[in-house]
C-alpha cells in the first residue's frame, strides 16, 4: 500500500499558529534600555524608527520613559495581554520572565539572554525547564541566545541585530533562517547590497523551543515571502525538517539552503560499508535533493540564487539560448551549461538564416554570436534578440552586452526591445551580463529581468533555477506501507538469518542451502549445480573475506571438501572466538552488474536507504546515493538513475540493459524492511546485488543490530 505524503492543508494549519511569532500584534520588552545603542534599546529604537503600528510596551522598573514611551515596572502593570514578549535581560533573570509573560498571557517569547545550553550542563537544564514552562502553557518560544526576529512590513523588530543600525531595508520578498545570529545578520546586509529585499528574518539560537524547521515552515506559507535562505549546522528534528522543506516543495517555495559540516562523519561508522559511506552530511544533502531545497557551497552563490529567485520565473526545461557580440562569452558560457545540467540547443536551419540576414559575419548557431558590429548598430543586436526571444525552443535566455549598461544613452537603444521581449514572454528568465549604473539595474530588476557581472555565474544560477523547475514539477512522493511483517531473532543475526528475513520482505536472493559438514556441503553443491560459492557462517563475522571464509567458483565434490577445511581453519586463526554455525553454499551468479543495496540508522533522519556501484570496490568508488527510508519504486528508479555508474547498468559498450525495475524493487523492499524495524536494525547491507538482463538476484546479505 502506497501513502502520500502529509497533507498541505494540515500543515498550513499548523504553520500559521506561529503567526504570534512573526506577525506579533503588539510587543513587550523586558529590561528596555533608554540607550538605542544597547541590547534591550535596539528593538525599541527599531520599531519607533520604522513605525511599528502595534502597542509596544518597555518594561524597565527603573524608568517612567524609555525612548519616549512610557515605561513599565513589570508585563503586569499593562494591565492587558501581549502577543510577544521579548526577553533582554541577565540569564539568571530569564526563567522569572517567563514566567511573568505566560502570566500576561502571552503567545510567543523571544529570549536574547545568554548562559545557557551553549554554556554547560546546568545552563542546558535550565533552558529545558523553561522550554518545558513554555510548552505546558502553550507559548512559542525563540531562543535563548538568539538574536531575534523581524517582520519588515509590519515594522515589528524584536531583535537587536546590528546590521539594522546601518540600514533598514524596505519590506521585500526574501525570508532569512539561520541558526547563527553572526551569520545571519551578516547575510542580511550582504543580500540587501546585492538589491535583495526581505519579508521576515529569524535567527533561532539555542532552539530550546522552535527550531529553523519551524519557521522554514511557516515561511513556506507565507504569501509575503517569495523565496527562504536558510543557515543551517545541524537538525533536532530530522523529520521535522524534512515536512517543511517538502511543503516549501510543494508549494514552490524556493529554498536555498547553507548546510555547514561537510567533512564532519558524525557517529562513527558502523562495520558495513553503508555505514562507512552515511556521514552526517551525506544524509542532509540526501534530504535536500529529495525536497528540492537548493544547497550552496558559498553565502556569494546563496545570494545569487535568493536574488534570482526573489525577481525571475523558474524555467520550464533546461535550454538555454545565449546572445553574444563576444565569441569567448560563448565559450564560457557553454563550458558552464556543461557542468550545470543545462544544454545549448542548435537553432533551426530557417531561424540561422534568418539570423545570418541580420548579422552575416556573426554565427547564427547557439551561442549565436552578433560581433562587435552592434557596438556601431544597436539594432543588430535588438532584431536578433526578436529572433531568439521569439523562438519556442528555448527555456531561459542568456545575453552578454558588455558595458552597454554604464551609458544611460546607448542602454536607451536597446531597452524598448529587451522590455518587450520580456513582455512577451513573461513565463521565460532572462539575465544580462553586462556593467550596468545602480539605476539601469533598477530597471532591469523591476521588469523581472536578472543582472549579472559575470556569465559563468549567470549561467550557474539559471542552472540552479531550472533543476528547481524540475523538483517543483516532480508529484508527491508515494511511500509504502512500512508496517512490521515479522519479528527479529534475538541477538546477532547471521547471513543464512539475514537473507531468509530479507527473502521474506520481497528481496530476490540466489538459492542457498546451510551445510554443517565437508560430505554434506559436497552433496549440497551438486544440487545447487556447478560451480558454487562457499561461504562461513557466523553471527560474529560481518565481513567473511577478510578473515578467509569466503571461496569462489568450487567446480565439484573434492574442491568443496578441501574448500571447507582450508576456510575453517583460516577463520579459527582469524576469529577464534566466533560462533561457527556451517557453511552457506550458492550457485555462482555469471554476468551482470554487482551493484550495492544498503540503510543505516541516522540519528536525525532515522533510516536512510543506499544505492551504488557494489562489490568489493564500493568504498573506493564511492559512487552510491541515498534517500529516507521506506522508497516507493518509483523513487528507488530515480535513485538508481543518479548514479555515476548509469552506463554500466543502461548497456555500456553494447553490452545488454540490466533489469531495471527488478532493481528498484529490491531497493524498495530493503528500505521497507530498514523502516519497519528502526528501532532495532542499525544497518542492513546486500552486497553485491547482481543486476541482469532479465531479474536479479542478491548473493550475500549483513543485518546489524
Amino acid at each position: 500500500m502506497q501513502n502520500p505524503s502529509p497533507d498541505i492543508a494540515a500543515l498550513g494549519v499548523q504553520a500559521h499558529r506561529l503567526d504570534p511569532v512573526f506577525q506579533p500584534r503588539s510587543i513587550a520588552v523586558v529590561g528596555a534600555s533608554a540607550d538605542p545603542r544597547k541590547i534591550g534599546g535596539r528593538p525599541i529604537a527599531y520599531m519607533i524608527r520604522s513605525g511599528y503600528a502595534g502597542p509596544l510596551y518597555p518594561i524597565n522598573p527603573g524608568q517612567a520613559e524609555v525612548q519616549g514611551l512610557r515605561a513599565y515596572a513589570s508585563l503586569a502593570d499593562i494591565g492587558e495581554p501581549v502577543d510577544q514578549v521579548v526577553i533582554a535581560v541577565a540569564g539568571k533573570h530569564v526563567a522569572a520572565a517567563v514566567d511573568d509573560a505566560i502570566a500576561q498571557r502571552a503567545r510567543s517569547i523571544v529570549v536574547f539572554s545568554s548562559g545557557f545550553g551553549e554554556i554547560d550542563e546546568d545552563g542546558r537544564r535550565q533552558q529545558e525547564d523553561i522550554a518545558a514552562r513554555c510548552k505546558t502553557a502553550g507559548v512559542h518560544l525563540m531562543g535563548p541566545n538568539c538574536i531575534g526576529v523581524f517582520n519588515a512590513r509590519q515594522a515589528s523588530y524584536s531583535t537587536f541585530m546590528t546590521a539594522l543600525e546601518h540600514q533598514i531595508f524596505e519590506a521585500g520578498s526574501v525570508g532569512i533562517v539561520s541558526q547563527s545570529g553572526a551569520i545571519g545578520s551578516y547575510l542580511y546586509g550582504i543580500a540587501g547590497d546585492r538589491g535583495l529585499r526581505f519579508s521576515h528574518f529569524v535567527a533561532t539560537g539555542n532552539e530550546a523551543g522552535l527550531d529553523v524547521a519551524d519557521c522554514i515552515e511557516w515561511m513556506a506559507h507565507d504569501a509575503d515571502t517569495r523565496v527562504v535562505m536558510a543557515y543551517i549546522e545541524g537538525s533536532q528534528d530530522g523529520d521535522r525538517l524534512y515536512r517543511a522543506l517538502e511543503t516549501a516543495r510543494r508549494l514552490r517555495k524556493p529554498v536555498i539552503l547553507l548546510k555547514v559540516g561537510r567533512s564532519e562523519q558524525g557517529a562513527a561508522a558502523a562495520a558495513s560499508h553503508t555505514g562507512s559511506l552515511a556521514g552526517s552530511d551525506a544524509m542532509f544533502d540526501a534530504v535536500f535533493r529529495e525536497t528540492g531545497a537548493w544547497r550552496a557551497r558559498t553565502l556569494e552563490e546563496m545570494v545569487d540564487l535568493a536574488y534570482a529567485c526573489s525577481i525571475s520565473p523558474l524555467p520550464r526545461g533546461n535550454r538555454l539560448g545565449v546572445i553574444t557580440p563576444s565569441g569567448g562569452v560563448g565559450v564560457i558560457a557553454a563550458d558552464e551549461a556543461a557542468d550545470c545540467g543545462l544544454v545549448l540547443p542548435v537553432l533551426p536551419d530557417e531561424l540561422q538564416r534568418q539570423i545570418k540576414e541580420v548579422v552575416p559575419f556573426g554565427s547564427g548557431t547557439n551561442p549565436v554570436d552578433v560581433t562587435g558590429q552592434t557596438v556601431s548598430d544597436r539594432s543588430i543586436y535588438t532584431r536578433v534578440l526578436d529572433l531568439v526571444c521569439d523562438y519556442e525552443g528555448f527555456d531561459a535566455i542568456l545575453s552578454f552586452n558588455a558595458s552597454v549598461g554604464r551609458s544611460a544613452q546607448e542602454f536607451a537603444k536597446v531597452s524598448d526591445a529587451l522590455f518587450a521581449a520580456r513582455a512577451r514572454h513573461p513565463e521565460r528568465p532572462i539575465a544580462l551580463c553586462m556593467r550596468a549604473k545602480p539605476e539601469i539595474v533598477r530597471q532591469l530588476e523591476a521588469r523581472q529581468i536578472l543582472h549579472f557581472s559575470d556569465p559563468a555565474r549567470a549561467t550557474t544560477v539559471l542552472g540552479a533555477l531550472a533543476a528547481m523547475g524540475r523538483q517543483f514539477d516532480r508529484p508527491a512522493p508515494q511511500v509504502p506501507d512500512a508496517t512490521r511483517q515479522t519479528d527479529l531473532p534475538a541477538g546477532a543475526l547471521d547471513e543464512a538469518t539475514a537473507r531468509a528475513l530479507l527473502e521474506s520482505h520481497g528481496v530476490t536472493f540466489a538459492p542457498q542451502y546451510v551445510a554443517h559438514s565437508p560430505d554434506e556441503a559436497a552433496e549440497a553443491a551438486a544440487q545447487l549445480g556447478w560451480p558454487v560459492v562457499m561461504k562461513v557462517v557466523s553471527p560474529d563475522i560481518a565481513h567473511k573475506s577478510d578473515v578467509g571464509g569466503v571461496a569462489l567458483n568450487l567446480a565439484d565434490a573434492d574442491a568443496v571438501r578441501s574448500a571447507w577445511h582450508t576456510m575453517m581453519d583460516k577463520v579459527a586463526a582469524a576469529c577464534p572466538q566466533a560462533r561457527i554455525e556451517g557453511a552457506l553454499l550458492s550457485p555462482m551468479v555469471r554476468g551482470g552488474v554487482e551493484t550495492v543495496i544498503g540503510t543505516v540508522r541516522d540519528q536525525v533522519f532515522g533510516p536512510m536507504v543506499m544505492f551504488g556501484l557494489g562489490g568489493v570496490f564500493v568504498e573506493v568508488f564511492k559512487d552510491v546515493t541515498f534517500r529516507r527510508a521506506p522508497v516507493s519504486r518509483e523513487t528507488a528508479l530515480d535513485m538508481v538513475r543518479e548514479i555515476r555508474a548509469l552506463p554500466l547498468l543502461t548497456g555500456a559498450r553494447g553490452k545488454p540493459p540490466v533489469d531495471l525495475e527488478r532493481l528498484a524493487e529490491a531497493i524498495s523492499a530493503v528500505s521497507v524492511f530498514a523502516a519497519a524495524h528502526r528501532e532495532e536494525v542499525a544497518s542492513v547491507e546486500v552486497n553485491p546485488f547482481i543486476a541482469l538482463p532479465k531479474g536479479g538476484c542478491a548473493v550475500d546479505a549483513l543485518i546489524l543490530r
